[in-house]
């Protein structure tokens, strides 16, 4: 469940954009009557109108979340604040400015916030973030603290990279290819590197040392 919460906004994103690619007219109008207000110059195209209707549901979801948590009285985590801000004002600047650019700098900037949170608990802190993160493993699996580094090190360059490729995608190929790519690619290559988890941290499972 927590990981579709986390998707939530990203799901959204896609789905309110694809309806509008099929809708322009319909998107154009309705955000023209609604929130032309937070356009610079009051108007949009029809070729802006999926992807800026796109980021306005984008940013009410993750409004949403927190009201959701706050409302529940539920912790809200560092990163989902980061995502928040983030979102907020990368996609405040994509509607005022109606200039793409701006929302598709988001993933980047997220996965390079978590990159440099990663680097600064590790240098600064002293602190390994990944095994805070993934603490409870430790009560199944046996795992030295080169492994733990290592581990960190692997998640460093994962978003460094994600972030990375994000920008070839999002300047190299066309609006409605990065948001497929935003969806499906990111998540796509998020399980991968998942499964890679897995079999990285397979070998240190109490288990199978036991087994004789």
């Amino acid at each position: 469940m927590k990981i579709l919460f986390d998707l939530f906004p990203v799901i959204l994103f896609f789905a309110m954009f694809k309806w509008s690619e099929g809708h322009a007219e319909s998107a154009q109008a309705f955000f023209q009557s609604h929130f032309s207000s937070f356009i610079a110059d009051g108007a949009l195209t029809l070729q802006q109108a999926p992807i800026m209707l796109a980021t306005l549901v984008t940013i009410s979801a993750t409004v949403a979340q927190i009201g959701y948590l706050l409302l529940r009285r539920k912790k809200i985590d560092g990163m989902l604040w980061i995502s928040f801000f983030i979102v907020t004002v990368f996609g405040g600047l994509t509607i005022y400015f109606h200039n793409e650019t701006f929302i598709k700098w988001k993933p980047t900037m997220l996965y390079w916030c978590y990159a440099a949170a990663l680097i600064l608990s590790q240098f600064v802190f002293q602190k390994n973030l990944t095994r805070s993160f993934m603490i409870k493993l430790e009560e199944d699996f046996a795992i030295p603290e080169s492994a733990w580094t290592r581990l960190n090190w692997i998640w460093m360059s994962f978003f460094t990279g994600m972030g990375i490729l994000n920008l070839v995608v999002a300047y190299n190929f066309s609006t409605a290819t990065w948001v497929n790519f935003k969806l499906f690619g990111g998540m796509g290559l998020m399980f991968v590197f998942m499964f890679g988890q897995i079999i990285f941290l397979s070998k240190y499972s109490k288990n199978s040392q036991e087994t004789p």
